[in-house]
C-alpha cells in the first residue's frame, strides 16, 4: 500500500495496546518479542534516516549524505528536497495542491543538533521552502519569516522564483471548485507533509518538514508543519519527532514536543507516539474518526517509532543498508476497508 493509498471508513474499537513497562527495564536477557525488537533497534548501527510515508528516493539521498560524511542537518535537508522538487507528490513543494483561491503556498521548518531552528510561512513560488527555512535560521535572527517577506528573502539569498501550479495540480483544482466542498477526509490528496529525522556518525540528531498544506484550504492557512514544537521537535539529548495529518489537531496538543518530552519521562519512541495519538483521540467530543494524524519519532539510541489514528499511515527508515517502508500501527481497528 502507497502513501496514496489510505482508510476512508473506519470506527472506533479502543485504544491500541500500549507497549508493556518491561520495556523501560534494562535486562540483559530480553524476555518478549517487544524486549527482543527494542534490543534489535538499539543494536542497529548509525547512521539513520526515517521519514513520513513512501519516500525511499528522500531516505536514500539523505542516507548518500551521511554515509559520504555529511551532517544530519545536511541530510534532512536535501531529503525533503528530493519530495520538494517531486511534481507528482501534490502535497510537497512544486505541484502541491493549491487553495481554494488557486494559489500553491507552502510551509517548512528546520531543527539543528542545537536546538537552532528556522521556519517558512505562506511561501509562494519558491520550490524549496525547507533550504529556505534554513536560512532564515542560519542568516537572520528570526525564527520565522511568512509571506511576501519569506519569498523577498528567499530571493534576497538567490532562490529561483517559479510557477508551483502544475498542470496536473491545477486540473485536480478546477474539478474541485465544481462543488467546492472543504472538509478534511482520510485521504492523502487533503493533507500530508514529508518529515524527516536523521541520526549521523557523530549521534546528532537533527529534523526537518516541509509541505503544501491542506488542499483547498483558506487563503493564509498554516497547519502545523512550520510550527517547532507541533510539526517537529528535536532535543539532541533526547531524540526527535515530526507529525502528519490534519495540522490543527497537532498544534492542539503540540505533538512533537509532546512525544520528546514522553521519552524523556523515559518512554520509547513507540509508547511516546502511541500515548500523543492518545492525547487527541481522547479529548472530549473528538471527531477524529474524520481525520488521520501520525507520528514518527527516533530516541538518542536509535531506536524508533510510529503510529497514527487510522489504518496505512506508513514510516520509511533507512538503516543497516536497508531502505523500507514499514507500515504503522494505528489506534481505529474496529473497521477496515481494504
Amino acid at each position: 500500500m502507497n502513501r496514496r493509498k489510505f482508510i476512508k471508513n473506519a470506527s472506533l474499537s479502543g485504544v491500541g495496546i500500549a507497549l508493556g513497562n518491561t520495556l523501560m527495564s534494562c535486562k540483559e536477557t530480553p524476555e518478549t518479542q517487544s524486549e527482543i525488537a527494542l534490543e534489535n533497534s538499539a543494536n542497529g548501527s548509525l547512521p539513520l534516516v526515517i521519514a513520513t510515508w513512501h519516500v525511499e528516493n528522500a531516505t536514500a539521498k539523505a542516507m548518500e549524505v551521511l554515509q559520504s560524511g555529511g551532517s544530519s542537518l545536511d541530510a534532512v535537508e536535501q531529503g525533503c528536497m528530493v519530495e520538494e522538487a517531486n511534481e507528482k507528490g501534490q502535497s510537497v513543494g512544486k505541484g502541491g495542491l493549491p487553495d481554494r483561491d488557486g494559489n500553491v503556498t507552502l510551509d517548512a521548518c528546520i531543527m539543528d543538533k542545537y536546538g537552532n531552528c528556522g521556519s517558512v510561512v505562506f511561501l509562494k513560488d519558491i520550490k524549496h521552502a525547507v533550504s529556505v527555512a534554513r536560512k532564515v535560521m542560519e542568516d537572520t535572527p528570526h525564527v520565522m519569516l511568512a509571506g511576501d517577506g519569506a519569498k523577498q528573502f528567499a530571493i534576497s539569498k538567490g532562490f529561483e522564483v517559479e510557477n508551483l501550479l502544475t498542470e496536473a495540480s491545477k486540473k485536480a483544482w478546477e474539478e474541485w471548485k465544481v462543488k467546492s466542498e472543504y472538509k478534511p477526509i482520510i485521504n492523502i490528496e487533503n493533507h500530508d507533509t514529508i518529515g524527516m529525522l536523521a541520526i549521523d556518525k557523530n549521534g546528532d540528531i537533527s529534523g526537518a518538514c516541509t509541505t503544501s498544506g491542506l488542499a483547498y484550504k483558506m487563503a493564509g492557512r498554516v497547519g502545523d508543519s512550520p510550527i517547532i514544537g507541533s510539526g517537529l521537535f528535536v532535543d539532541n539529548e533526547i531524540g526527535a519527532c515530526v507529525a502528519t495529518g490534519l495540522g490543527e489537531e497537532v498544534v492542539k496538543t503540540v505533538g512533537s514536543f509532546l512525544v520528546v518530552e514522553l521519552m524523556r519521562q523515559g518512554k520509547s519512541p513507540q509508547q511516546a507516539c502511541e500515548e500523543a495519538i492518545g492525547r487527541i483521540v481522547n479529548k472530549p467530543n473528538s471527531n477524529y474518526k474524520d481525520f488521520q494524524v501520525g507520528y514518527i519519532a527516533v530516541n538518542k539510541q536509535g531506536e524508533t517509532g510510529s503510529y497514527s489514528i487510522h489504518q496505512w499511515f506508513s514510516m520509511t527508515k533507512f538503516q543497516d543498508g536497508k531502505n523500507e517502508q514499514i507500515q504503522s500501527d494505528f489506534y481505529n481497528k474496529a473497521k477496515t476497508t481494504l
